[in-house]
């Protein structure tokens, strides 16, 4: 499950297309993770120098941010369609496969941008936000699965808080399996895995 949105700070620049400059950015911070990335590589990527990029977006830590809502709401939007999905196990099928087409996309990085942020940035400053994102995303999805328990579409006795914890390591697990190699094959299966087991795992069995 992803996280919610950042809160990024985004200033006017000139002389330059900042949408495009913006999706530079967003896959050099996906592709490297938010402290590997320096202010050259940006710079580079976007084809600016430092006044104009200190002009327009402040910082390195606030261009993170505005590139990370922007691949929320981007390349990883699947997240949001698939919490309206009509049942529990459809949310969950839908998150499972948004991720694995997400990863396995040939033009973008084989990882997810908030996870791959998340771990390398060890105590940076951005950490407790990483953890308020994370706690975030782990309880929209424990409220779908609160709202599948009214609905009757899950046992009354369902522990959606641990259901919800377990498919949000799952759904990070997906992306370190595929940033380490795993092919669109195997990641499938293991997709294919959790929803052979979802009578267990949901109590409806």
């Amino acid at each position: 499950m992803q996280p919610q949105k950042t809160k990024g700070i985004l200033g006017r620049p000139r002389g330059f297309d900042t949408e495009k400059a913006l999706d530079c950015a967003m896959h050099i911070f996906w592709r490297k993770g938010y402290v590997a990335t320096t202010l050259a590589d940006l710079t580079a990527a976007m084809g600016i120098n430092r006044p104009s990029f200190y002009a327009a977006f402040g910082s390195k830590e606030a261009l993170f941010r505005t590139a990370l809502d922007r691949y929320f709401a981007g390349p990883s939007r699947y997240t949001e369609g698939a919490l309206r999905e009509a049942t529990a196990r459809a949310t969950v099928e839908r998150l499972l496969r948004g991720v694995v087409n997400m990863l396995t996309n040939p033009r973008t990085p084989s990882t997810c941008m908030w996870v791959h942020g998340a771990l390398s940035c060890g105590d940076d400053p951005l950490q407790a936000e990483f953890d308020a994102q994370r706690a975030a995303g782990h309880a929209d999805l424990r409220a779908r699965f609160q709202r599948a328990v009214i609905e009757g579409d899950l046992r009354k006795d369902t522990d959606t808080d641990a259901l919800a914890r377990f498919i949000q390591t799952v759904n990070f697990g997906l992306t370190v399996q595929a940033s380490t190699g795993a092919t669109r094959k195997q990641l499938l299966r293991v997709v294919e895995s959790v929803l052979l087991a979802w009578p267990i795992l949901s109590g409806t069995n």
